[in-house]
């Protein structure tokens, strides 16, 4: 695993007796391990006659006597004591346990080699944080920490697979360091959703392997509405149907009544008879300029309908007034006429004959 990983280097040291004809040797490995991993210190013996084998930390503290233990930690386990090598296991790695261990070979002259431990820290998941709100048609800035590496973990950015320019900056703590890195980018509604990647590495992680952190984008824009009508054509007393589907951050708002609108069910409202009355979309308080209106309206198809309804009754009207003006052109007598003709029967009874006229004389006379 990554935590149990280890490193070893060959340190090729040897340590020769004085004694040429024993050409007793001593050699150790150079070991590194991650934090909280194994590691396994080996002295290796050459021509090996017997003689003591004292095994010590990097405090000079003896661990191991000729194969006995002398120091009471539990971590340290001796694996193998042969003429051969001498081999110990160490769990659990520590940044103190770091340092020389010595091994220590007792001939007629005191002779050791050390091998050197490194831990290594690796890097845990990056924290992300955001500067401020991301808001449509401004700039965002992230920022990703790494508390703890050793050596100083390397940090990258990723957005839609493709690596930002960011700038990083480390303090060294002890033995670890802290890294921080931080990127700005441009940022519209369509980025509101998208991922950006913090990527940590270092020597204590195996190859090819990397911590990671994914940052969601949170970009407040202002809202946009649609409105669609249950039905295409409306006749007055029917029921109409609007549903208003808005898209816009942040979205916890409710839609908003009218007075006789009743809600029917989530985002769309219910109206009864045709009117005039105005439906709101849901819109966020902190932007009232955004509010959108929809103006209910006598659908086309009924406008057409009476207005079709109008020209008839005009082409009826008409119709009525030609037929009242050809049955006028017939021949017919008027009172005035009729006037006429019984003033043309009194003359000539006058001019014929005016006897009559004498006695109607002589009768007032």
């Amino acid at each position: 695993g990554g935590r149990g990983r280890r490193i070893a280097v060959m340190n090729h040291l040897f340590c020769l007796s004085p004694d040429s004809g024993t050409g007793q040797e001593v050699q150790t490995e150079n070991v590194t391990v991650a934090e909280g991993g194994v590691a396994e210190i080996t002295c290796r013996l050459h021509q090996y006659d017997g003689s003591i084998v004292v095994i010590q930390n990097p405090a000079r503290q003896t661990l191991f006597f000729n194969g006995t233990r002398a120091l009471k930690d539990e971590r340290f386990q001796l694996e193998e004591f042969s003429p051969r090598r001498v081999r110990i296991r160490l769990s659990d790695a520590r940044l103190e346990d770091e340092g020389g261990y010595f091994c220590q070979l007792y001939t007629e002259d005191t002779h050791h080699q050390i091998a050197t431990l490194t831990v290594l820290v690796a890097p845990e998941n990056p924290v992300v944080e955001v500067r401020e709100q991301a808001v449509e048609g401004g700039e965002v800035e992230l920022s990703c920490l790494v508390p703890r590496s050793r050596p100083a973990a390397v940090l990258r950015w990723y957005r839609d697979r493709k690596e930002l320019k960011g700038v990083s900056s480390g303090q060294e703590n002890g033995k670890v360091w802290s890294v921080a890195s931080t990127v700005r980018f441009h940022v519209d509604r369509k980025d509101d959703g998208g991922i950006v990647t913090c990527e940590a590495q270092n020597q204590a992680l195996p190859s090819g392997h990397s911590k990671q952190t994914q940052y969601v984008l949170d970009v407040q824009y202002s809202p946009t509405a649609r409105i669609h009508a249950s039905q295409a054509v409306v006749r007055e007393g029917d029921t109409l149907v609007l549903t208003c589907a808005v898209s816009g951050n942040p979205s916890e708002t409710l839609p908003r009544k009218t007075k006789q609108n009743k809600k029917n069910g989530l985002g769309a409202w219910q109206q009864g008879a045709i009117s005039d009355d105005v439906v709101l979309c849901p819109v966020p308080p902190t932007d009232p300029g955004a509010v959108v209106e929809a103006q209910t309206s006598v659908p086309y198809a009924i406008v057409g309908g009476i207005l079709a309804l109008l020209v008839f009754l005009i082409i009826c009207v008409l119709v009525g007034m030609v037929w009242c003006s050809v049955r006028q052109k017939g021949s017919y007598l008027t009172h005035e006429a009729s006037g006429l003709d019984e003033q043309g029967e009194a003359r000539e009874a006058f001019l014929n004959g005016s006897d009559g006229h004498k006695r109607k004389e002589e009768f007032f006379i």
